[in-house]
């Protein structure tokens, strides 16, 4: 396998075993900016009850991006070409625009790739580094598409994106 997918398939694994590992302190920063993200944009008034709702869809979600980064997850079940159909369904379904920012991330992991294979043993490094300069995707795309266009169904993917930022890649608030 070229080293440049054996990097990605370690950043993601990586992204997962953080993720699983700092699910509590996920929920409680989803808790913490929950509140704060209505008030501030004024998505309100509204309900105990539905802020409830949108706390439970933030939980989903960050569920849903464990397996996805989950390194014995479905993504790795299909053929390459199944593989690349159901991502190009997926660009065009999201309301957010990620083309950018994987090239962003793949060419983050050539450069760290090199010239020469990657030894195994420096595979989880490199995966750190590629963490550390850009995130974990697609977050950077979320963050930008709910800051262009604030609304409350998009709330959710936004703050799970931020507490993901925060607290698994420990990067700052990525607010323009």
């Amino acid at each position: 396998m070229n080293p440049v997918r054996l990097i990605m398939r370690t950043y993601y694994e990586r992204l997962h075993e953080r993720m699983a590992a700092q699910r509590e302190e996920l929920v409680a920063g989803i808790d913490a900016l929950l509140l704060a993200e209505i008030a501030r944009q004024q998505l309100g008034p509204l309900r105990a009850d539905q802020v409830e709702a949108y706390r439970e869809a933030c939980l989903a979600f960050v569920d849903e991006r464990l397996e996805t980064y989950n390194p014995i997850g479905i993504q790795y079940t299909f053929d390459r070409a199944a593989h690349s159909q159901a991502a190009a369904l997926e660009f065009q379904l999201d309301w957010y625009d990620r083309r950018r920012e994987f090239e962003t991330l793949v060419t983050a992991a050539q450069t760290l790739a090199g010239a020469e294979e990657a030894p195994d043993e420096r595979l989880a490094e490199l995966a750190d580094e590629l963490i550390r300069q850009v995130g974990a995707f697609p977050d950077a795309s979320i963050i930008a598409g709910y800051l262009e266009q604030p609304a409350l169904q998009r709330l959710p993917d936004f703050l799970v994106a931020m507490v993901i930022e925060q607290v698994v890649c420990g990067r700052g608030p990525q607010r323009g």
